[in-house]
């Protein structure tokens, strides 16, 4: 049953690869899947700060792998499309600074023993606003932002930039249905001898409208595009990135609840990473078997214990029949593997593209060919 509210606009963002936070994301997950394709038991916990010139590369690392991380960041920086030696971000020209070490001890000590590499709580959602269980607001503005990525590599590469971002208003009912979209705003960074008409042109034909259901923009849709006027400098030539500072994007668009903890840069011992991706799995396996219209699941660990501490599930009163939220998390713990170890074989989380989620979310993920075992609805 739904319960009927008042009607409502939810507004998410999504940025592009070549948005300076995602730049160092896309790094770090480089160097966690070519670490773990050489040693699959790494710790690795590596972080990125991206500036006019240079990139830092820090954090922990134990492992067998021999990997050169500099060359592993300048193709990165590369295929995103930061070749040019004077953009201030140039991937041959850069400043790259080492400065990894090796894990604690302290932390080791209960990973080794297969309990979480530290406390923490993640969350888990699935709706039934999408095919893929995603909130609608955060799966547009991935997929403008993956299209403005698309469009500018196929045909703009001398127009357009690599930095960009989007964000989308979804209008929905009374319960909780999506009806329209309110607002659209697209930034893209563009060549220095490119007009504003040039991009709104670009962005509005073959970006918005070769993207949304044409039925959702209505003739009140408020669409802008570059609301500054001008967006020429980008990249970490323009603004300081970091891995892990936009966890939001990367998961729900703020439609759900967030522990806290990135995903990007840390192996699969981490629980913010695979117990996330596990909380997701679980909550679309409800939904997608249609025991709740939508569902969020809090997984919660402490630091050296391989069991959660605490199971949580709230279906915001839209579960079926005559299944309470105590009955799901009963079955919730006899149905999946909750220990670090058992969320790793489950979803084999040693052997996974992590660079290729990197950017355009690491949920739902319609938009590419990458298969996400969390993805998957389990009989249940």
């Amino acid at each position: 049953m739904l319960y009927e509210k008042d009607a409502y606009i939810f507004t998410s963002e999504s940025v592009t690869e070549g948005h300076p936070d995602k730049v160092c994301d896309q790094i770090s997950d480089t160097i966690v899947e070519k670490v773990l394709e050489q040693d699959p038991n790494s710790r690795v916990a590596c972080e990125c700060f991206a500036g006019k010139n240079f990139l830092l590369i820090g954090g922990e690392i134990t492992t067998q792998a021999k990997l050169d991380v500099e060359h592993i960041a300048r193709e990165v920086i590369r295929n995103i499309g930061y070749t040019d030696p004077n953009s201030g971000f140039g991937c041959d020209t850069i400043d790259i600074i080492n400065k990894i070490n090796t894990q604690s001890p302290d932390i080791a000590l209960g990973v080794d023993i297969g309990g979480a590499g530290d406390q923490g709580i993640m969350f888990g959602f699935a709706c039934k606003d999408t095919t893929d269980l995603m909130p609608a607001p955060i799966q547009m503005a991935h997929a403008l932002t993956y299209r403005l990525a698309e469009v500018r590599k196929q045909k703009y590469k001398d127009v357009l930039g690599p930095d960009g971002k989007a964000q989308v208003s979804v209008q929905y009912d009374g319960v909780d249905r999506v009806v329209g979209v309110d607002t659209i705003v697209v930034s893209t960074q563009h060549a220095a001898n490119v007009t504003l008409d040039e991009v709104k042109d670009i962005v509005k034909n073959e970006v918005i409208y070769a993207t949304f259901d044409r039925s959702l923009i209505g003739p009140d849709t408020k669409i802008l595009v570059n609301p500054t006027g001008r967006f020429v400098i980008g990249g970490p030539m323009g603004d300081t990135g970091l891995t892990g500072r936009k966890i939001i994007v990367d998961s729900y668009g703020g439609f759900s609840r967030h522990g806290g903890g990135c995903w990007s840069g840390k192996d699969p011992t981490k629980v913010d990473r695979s117990a996330a991706y596990m909380a997701r799995h679980i909550a679309k396996s409800i939904v997608g078997n249609h025991l709740a219209f939508k569902c969020e699941v809090q997984l919660a660990y402490a630091i050296g214990v391989a069991e959660p501490v605490a199971v949580y599930v709230d279906t915001f009163e839209t579960a079926k029949g005559n299944m309470s939220e105590q009955d799901l998390v009963k079955l919730v713990k006899e149905k999946f593997p909750l220990t670090p170890e058992g969320i790793i074989e489950y979803l084999n989380l040693r052997s996974f593209p992590y660079s290729r989620i990197a950017a355009y979310g690491h949920l739902g993920r319609s938009l590419s060919d990458v298969y996400c075992p969390w993805e998957v609805i389990a009989e249940i």
